[in-house]
């Protein structure tokens, strides 16, 4: 028998609970990083704004974090604002803001995505719409004058090609060159138009591997073949592909909103539908609803959609 002094001590036969390897990635990584490709539309949007989008998205990022900080200490839970979510989620949701905005009307829209969007459902990966457009929505309909972009930026002398086309014809929307409209020359929302910056960012958090390709592939694939068979209708009505997913916040729908982890689906079959449809309700939005710009609710009526879509579940491995 062996001597008890030649025995495995306790600690070398504890085993941890699993995964005991994993890639590395946290939280925290994935939400700085994309908070880090949004940095040159947000740069975008200081140069053609000025200091009061600064100030927009800032508060909008402050205010996030204080919330959600408040929340979970009245809860009692852990305060856990080092994972930067509640960052990411002010940041997207003050980019979606006209550069015109009250400080009160950023306060309340950012602190309605953290309590009534994501804490209130649990929390981080437990939110059933994109909490950055559902403070967006609450806004829109409970402000609408503050919210819009055309009435509240009149010292611009930019132009807001989609409210162009909703309202002026094709005609009217042309003004504005494809040239424009890529490099963020139009109003809109302070960093959702920033076309060039933002699929610049989406690029680079495809190659990071923090989204796949499937739903903004697909999204703006939708948004293709929607906007080209209503061309194909009349052309001198409808505007062509290309306007439509170089104008208002397509970008950064596709890349920066519908991917958002916890309200898309995740298996790929899936991805591909919520894509294709969300895609396309963004041009049937801007042809037939109120709304000028579909993306954010496009893209809150196909989340609605994910819990259908995590129903299509892939084979298990191996079988036939």
């Amino acid at each position: 028998m062996a001597k008890a002094d030649t025995l495995p001590q306790a600690p070398f036969l504890t085993v941890a609970s699993p995964p005991h390897i994993h890639c590395g990635r946290t939280v925290s990584g994935i939400m700085k990083e994309t908070a880090i490709a949004l940095l040159p539309a947000v740069a975008m949007a200081v140069y053609y704004y000025g200091f009061d989008a600064l100030r927009v998205i800032a508060l909008s990022c402050v205010t996030a974090v204080v919330v959600e900080a408040a929340c979970l200490k009245f809860m009692h839970r852990d305060v856990r604002v080092d994972d930067f979510s509640a960052l990411l989620t002010g940041l997207l949701f003050g980019m979606l803001l006209p550069a015109s905005a009250p400080w009160w009307l950023v306060m309340v829209g950012a602190a309605v995505a953290i309590l009534m969007a994501k804490q209130a459902f649990g929390g981080i990966g437990a939110n059933p719409l994109n909490p950055a457009l559902v403070g967006w929505a609450a806004l829109s309909i409970s402000w609408p004058a503050h919210m819009d972009i055309d009435a509240s930026m009149l010292q611009t002398e930019m132009v807001n090609a989609v409210s162009q086309l909703k309202y002026f014809g094709l005609d009217a929307a042309n003004q504005l060159s494809l040239g424009q409209l890529f490099v963020g020359d139009q109003l809109s929302g302070l960093g959702s138009a920033q076309v060039a910056a933002l699929l610049a960012g989406g690029l680079f958090l495809l190659a990071r591997g923090h989204i796949r390709p499937h739903i903004p592939a697909c999204f703006l694939l939708g948004v293709v073949v929607t906007a080209a068979i209503f061309a194909s209708v009349d052309s001198a009505t409808y505007a062509g592909p290309l306007f439509h997913l170089l104008a208002g916040s397509t970008i950064f729908g596709a890349f920066f909103l519908a991917t958002e982890y916890a309200s898309s689906p995740v298996n790929r079959t899936a991805m591909v539908l919520y894509g294709l449809i969300g895609g396309s309700m963004v041009v049937i939005i801007r042809v037939y609803g109120i709304y000028a710009d579909g993306v954010p609710f496009a893209i809150l009526l196909v989340n609605l959609f994910t819990p259908l879509f995590d129903l299509i579940k892939p084979k298990p491995f191996g079988a036939k």
